[in-house]
């Protein structure tokens, strides 16, 4: 018995816990155990502790492992492989697997994904690999895929799983039972069946718990209710989880532009698009772009670069404003040392503001019949703070440059500096939202540059009206 626990322990089983450290990063030992296997060519081995885990758990080790392991792991577990752990990787891993496999061994492996899955391998490749792909499939599903491809990206068309299970409103809750029971082509799991007409038109739906609970002989335009938050395919994604958000969904049918049904949208699914719009609106408020950790060197600084080059030219904009006052700031070299203060309070203060608004942009909290009451809130938090920094900042000024006036300058400044930040950090995420522009993505360089350059302005052109009074 001993024996055999110190096999386990050597060799986690698959879908174990023992895969994870207590941070929830895969255990190095499982790493070493994995790497020993794919260096062996231990087929057998990684079958039975790699081939069965789960597809996050999966994507987990793939993404731990190194390049050349990731590929080898693949060519060796062969049709044991699960691809849709692939959805659970970084696009750059994602990518440099699939261009390695032949086409013909990625066309066998979507045959078995969810078509959600198989859309979210497919949409990454190019135009000329999809089409050989698509080739392929069986009819049934190379049309299925086409049409979800050909929905913009970031769309419920893209996210929704074409595989629903859709009967006519004269069918009796006993046939549909039947139909579910034989028809092998449905998918594998589903919490609701959708009621349609001759030409697919969308006309309602019948919960699981419904058909469970009615009589066989009851039809189904007896017990289906109207569904009343059908998604078009053309929504955006965010848009589309919002609704789930709502209205509580687990699933949603989702139609085209004639109200016909193509698909149904599933809250694994949602709770992917809630995850991504996050990270995304996180990196964009960054001016970081779509960056994921493993993209090159090369594509890193490509997509940080543009940025950087808009913050220069706001930094040269708020230089221009301390050269104005520079005579002023000959003559009194305390000034100097003062001006980042200003400039490091405001930006964090504009930041903080502009975090809150964009959120819930993003969110939809706020909207036009709150954003008056919102601004005039920010005002009275950002003149509170001010009073408050200010009192601190002018007596810590006052007695170390041993000058009260002093410290009344920089005092009446960041005050200045604060209501400055908090209209910045509201007014510039409305604005540039009312523009119809995501306010994520240039807020904060544009907030930092009008608290620097009111902070400086404030700052210096105070001390210099209090100097010449002098």
């Amino acid at each position: 018995m001993e024996e055999s626990h110190e096999q386990v322990s050597d060799a986690p089983e698959a879908g174990h816990a023992d895969i994870y450290g207590a941070d929830g990063v895969v255990l190095p030992s499982f790493l070493a155990h994995v790497g020993a296997a794919i260096a062996d060519r231990d087929t057998l081995t990684l079958k039975r502790d790699v081939g069965d885990l789960h597809q996050s758990e999966l994507g987990d080790v793939i993404e731990a492992l190194l390049p050349e392991q990731r590929l080898a792991l693949v060519d060796l577990l062969g049709k044991d492989f699960d691809f849709s752990a692939l959805t659970e990787v970084d696009e750059a891993i994602r990518l440099d697997i699939v261009d390695s496999l032949p086409n013909e061994q990625i066309a066998e492996a979507v045959k078995e994904l969810d078509s959600d899955d198989a859309v979210y391998i497919l949409e990454d490749l190019d135009a000329e690999d999809q089409e050989d792909i698509l080739a392929k499939l069986p009819f049934t599903e190379r049309i299925r895929l086409r049409r979800a491809l050909e929905y913009p990206e970031e769309t419920a068309g893209r996210r929704m799983q074409t595989e629903f299970v859709a009967v006519p409103p004269f069918w009796t809750v006993g046939q549909t039972i039947d139909y579910m029971r034989e028809d092998r082509n449905l998918p594998d799991r589903f919490s609701q069946i959708f009621v349609i007409d001759p030409s697919f038109k969308l006309l309602g739906a019948v919960d699981l718990d419904q058909i469970l609970r009615a009589k066989r002989t009851v039809k189904i335009e007896g017990v289906m209710h109207e569904t009343r938050h059908a998604i078009p395919a053309t929504m955006d994604q965010e848009e589309a989880a919002r609704e789930f958000e709502q209205y509580d969904l687990l699933s949603a049918a989702v139609v085209d532009e004639n109200d016909r049904l193509v698909g149904v949208l599933t809250i694994d699914d949602v709770v992917d698009v809630i995850q991504e719009e996050a990270e995304e609106d996180l990196l964009r408020m960054g001016g970081v772009g779509d960056e994921e950790l493993s993209d090159t060197v090369v594509a890193t600084s490509r997509s940080r670069v543009p940025w950087l080059l808009v913050n220069l030219v706001t930094a040269f904009v708020s230089a221009s404003v301390i050269g104005i006052f520079a005579e002023t700031i000959e003559e009194m070299v305390a000034l100097a040392a003062l001006m980042p203060i200003v400039a490091s309070l405001g930006g964090n203060a504009g930041t903080q503001t502009m975090t809150v608004t964009v959120r819930a942009l993003a969110t939809r909290d706020l909207d036009i019949y709150n954003a008056g009451r919102v601004i005039r809130r920010e005002i009275m938090v950002g003149f509170l703070n001010g009073i408050t920094i200010a009192t601190i900042i002018g007596l810590i000024a006052g007695a170390w440059f041993q000058n009260v006036d002093l410290g009344l300058v920089i005092a009446a400044a960041m005050i200045i500096n604060m209501l400055a930040a908090a209209l910045g950090g509201i007014l510039i995420p409305l604005f540039l939202d009312r523009l119809g522009a995501d306010p994520a993505i240039a807020s904060s360089i544009f907030t930092t540059m009008v608290t620097d350059v009111i902070g400086f302005i404030a700052f210096l052109g105070l001390a210099s009206w209090w100097m010449h009074l002098g």
